[in-house]
């Protein structure tokens, strides 16, 4: 069975930073691409990022880009999601996501996705 389990998530003050993480069980994790996807209050999905098996690779969407990184642990099998200079726009849930192949050919392919963590950036 395929399990992702998302942490870090919290209470954050615009600028401020958090990391979240995602950790991986169910599958070989250091063999398939992963993202991190993201939905606001009454919104829809909004994919954030994307990172290759071997994480030589990243792609960010425009609203992050420069302020978010990326990144994984393969031996720990985790993702993380470095998030900084936080905006209230970030206020959202956001979900560790699995592809089915080892890269990212269609950003918003995932197949499995977590239960999410709420990150909150107040104003």
């Amino acid at each position: 069975e395929v399990q992702l389990v998302e942490s870090g998530g919290g209470l954050v003050q615009p600028g401020g930073s958090l990391r979240l993480s995602c950790a991986a069980s169910g599958f070989t994790f250091s063999s398939y691409a992963m993202s991190w996807v993201r939905q606001a209050p009454g919104k829809g999905l909004e994919w954030v990022s994307a990172i290759n098996s071997g994480g030589g690779s990243t792609s960010y969407a425009d609203s992050v880009k420069g302020r978010f990184t990326i990144s994984r642990d393969n031996a720990k099998n985790t993702l993380y999601l470095q998030m900084n200079s936080l905006k209230p726009e970030d206020t959202a849930v956001y979900y560790c996501a699995k592809y089915s192949g080892s890269y990212y050919y269609t950003v918003t392919s995932y197949d499995y996705w977590g239960q999410g963590t709420q990150v909150t950036v107040s104003s």
